[in-house]
């Protein structure tokens, strides 16, 4: 385990034991798990944090600015992972678009752009127009 200065060993422990510990953990809970252990190792739970955010933000979808703000983490925890991370690109490409169309949901179409030109950065492909 990493050193980290900012880190409780015990919430990495409640963490780690939450998460081994329970066949069935409600989604927020793992979330919670993953913000914690993703400062101890981050090439090991920053995808799963990318993963389970999205799959939270589907819980709160009568709640967009909620919803915009788990996508908004999502995708930076999808940015964070090793370049030469395999799924890394599809998991970017992922979290941005559904942060895309929850931009477009809150009446935010004028972020979009930035939003396209990264998704097509992260595809190499040219930008959507």
């Amino acid at each position: 385990m990493n050193s980290s200065p900012n880190i409780s060993h015990d919430a990495v422990l409640r963490a780690r034991v939450a998460l081994l510990g329970s066949g069935t953990l409600p989604v927020k809970e793992e979330v919670a798990a993953y913000r914690v252990l993703v400062h101890v190792s981050p090439l090991a739970y920053l995808p799963r944090l990318a993963v389970a955010l999205w799959e939270y933000s589907r819980q709160c979808a009568d709640q967009p600015r909620t919803v915009l703000a788990l996508h908004v983490e999502s995708v930076e925890a999808a940015r964070r992972m090793c370049a030469m991370e395999p799924g890394r690109t599809d998991l970017l490409v992922g979290a941005l678009l559904a942060y895309r169309e929850q931009l477009l949901l809150v009446h935010r179409a004028a972020d979009v752009a930035a939003v396209d030109a990264e998704i097509a950065r992260a595809e190499g492909s040219p930008p959507r127009t």
